[in-house]
């Protein structure tokens, strides 16, 4: 999908920086319906434009442990 909205992104306050992050922009929900993720290490590499519907059902499986420890 590609938008003409600039997106804000951001990482968790969770990350320790350690390298291993990803950055989300919800600002595009609302207008678009969409979660862009991209690797932080990378911001000028491709983004994922997710569904708001299949970020939100992934974060819940996070929260509930769904994927394990890594």
């Amino acid at each position: 999908m590609t938008t003409t909205a600039s997106p804000r992104w951001f990482k968790s306050s969770y990350s320790d920086n350690g390298g291993a992050c990803v950055e989300v922009a919800a600002d595009l929900v609302a207008s678009h319906g969409v979660v862009p993720v991209r690797d932080s290490k990378n911001p000028a590499g491709p983004a994922l434009h997710l569904p708001a519907h299949a970020f939100a059902s992934f974060v819940a499986g996070v929260k509930a442990g769904d994927f394990g420890a890594f």
